[in-house]
């Protein structure tokens, strides 16, 4: 393990804060070349008719359009039946459900959570994905950190957890989890898929958003919607999905998964506050799309544009931090992020070393529920949005602050 010489590094810091970058590495969003990929959608439509002969452009088919709920169904092998199509927001469709149970229960003749005896509380598997816990903070939801690792989460810690009747409900990200990339082991999905909780109307939110984002070749994929359905625990698990990073940021196609009485549910709540949603929209994606086979071959271009953001920061992350002992890394096979452990205490600092120095990264602590990680170790890096070479320098930049946070722990 080489000797860190403070000084010295202070010193190099000096020189980066001199040369002014703005650099951003703080969110999964697409960078432009990605984007371009989707422009044929702008196609415009000259036949408004969707496969069944009915004109799109009216009110009607509030489940969505036959054309592209067939595509999600034979991509993520899911009955078409169970699937409603909603507007471009997966996490809008997520929001809404949590907001429909906490409201009118989880069935037609269930407490809604809100008047529960108890505070209601979610199984939480941290690092996670922000947006989640921020929506149990807007509900008044309590929070259960569940750890997780390479196989997913924590299956003692959740068996255990749920046999609290006050636990309503769980997020999971199974494929290319957010942030650290892992997909879920087959035993996972199956401990996830049989649980029996002590709360009848227990769910879970199963955000399926990376299923098809692979930087190498797919990795399988588990069916926490089939398994269940196997188990006979079709109506405990809600699985969302999007076209958001295939096409277009907030211009793309949502949508929601559950059994039949999820389903019809759904339905005749959502028919209060919607007749319905883009159709014109569902048929320009699904005439671009054309099939679940088309669409994965577009996820292919996607791919041969971010493996090298990903591989070019692992680079830098393996040739800085690796030769001293600092932190540990994940090296995803898709998704998003790259998870970073670095020692404990130091993300905090690290964090604001990197923003004076121009790199903006998600905040220390973001990951975990109420913005707080025990061990102030976990940054997560988002490679997609920088340019290879942008993500060079950012890396480096990152890696020097972490050297310097160390070095300040371990001066004499």
């Amino acid at each position: 393990m080489n000797t860190l010489s403070l000084p010295s590094l202070q010193a190099e810091y000096a020189a980066v804060l001199a040369r002014g970058l703005s650099l951003d590495m703080s969110r999964g969003k697409p960078a432009t070349p990605q984007l371009d990929l989707s422009d044929g959608i702008q196609t415009p439509l000259t036949d408004f008719r969707d496969k069944t002969g009915f004109d799109v452009r009216n009110y009607g088919k509030p489940d969505g359009i036959e054309d592209i709920r067939d595509i999600f169904a034979d991509l993520l092998d899911i009955p078409p039946g169970d699937i409603l199509i909603g507007g471009s927001s997966s996490l809008n469709m997520m929001y809404d459900t949590v907001a429909r149970h906490m409201s009118f229960g989880a069935t037609p003749t269930s407490v809604p959570w809100s008047k529960m005896s108890g505070t209601p509380k979610f199984i939480c598997p941290a690092p996670g994905y922000d947006r989640h816990f921020a929506i149990c903070e807007a509900f008044g939801i309590e929070m259960v950190i569940v750890g997780i690792d390479d196989n997913g989460p924590d299956m003692d810690a959740v068996e255990s957890a749920v046999a609290d009747p006050n636990v309503v409900g769980m997020w999971i990200v199974p494929v290319y989890s957010n942030p650290t990339g892992c997909v879920y082991s087959e035993d996972t999905i199956r401990r996830l898929a049989n649980l029996r909780p002590a709360n009848g109307d227990f769910r879970i939110l199963c955000d399926n958003a990376y299923a098809v984002h692979h930087l190498y070749d797919a990795d399988s994929t588990p069916n926490l919607h089939g398994e269940a359905a196997r188990a006979g625990n079709s109506e405990m698990v809600y699985t969302f999905f999007s076209t958001s990073k295939i096409t277009y940021c907030g211009g793309g196609v949502a949508m929601v998964a559950s059994g039949q009485g999820n389903v019809a549910y759904t339905r005749a709540i959502t028919a209060r506050q919607t007749i319905c949603n883009d159709k014109v929209n569902q048929l320009r994606h699904a005439r671009y799309l054309g099939s679940a086979e088309r669409l994965r071959e577009h996820m292919t271009r996607h791919a041969d544009l971010l493996r090298p953001k990903f591989e070019a920061v692992l680079s830098v992350l393996e040739g800085q931090l690796a030769p001293h002992g600092i932190g540990k890394w994940t090296r995803p096979r898709g998704g998003y992020f790259i998870s970073l452990d670095l020692p404990h205490g130091t993300a905090k600092r690290t964090h604001q070393l990197a923003a004076a120095a121009g790199v903006t990264l998600t905040p220390a602590g973001a990951s975990f529920p109420y913005g707080v990680d025990p061990c102030d170790s976990n940054l997560r890096i988002a490679p997609s949005f920088p340019t290879v070479e942008e993500n060079i320098t950012a890396a480096e930049v990152l890696c020097l602050c972490a050297k310097i946070a160390f070095a300040e722990g371990h001066t004499d």
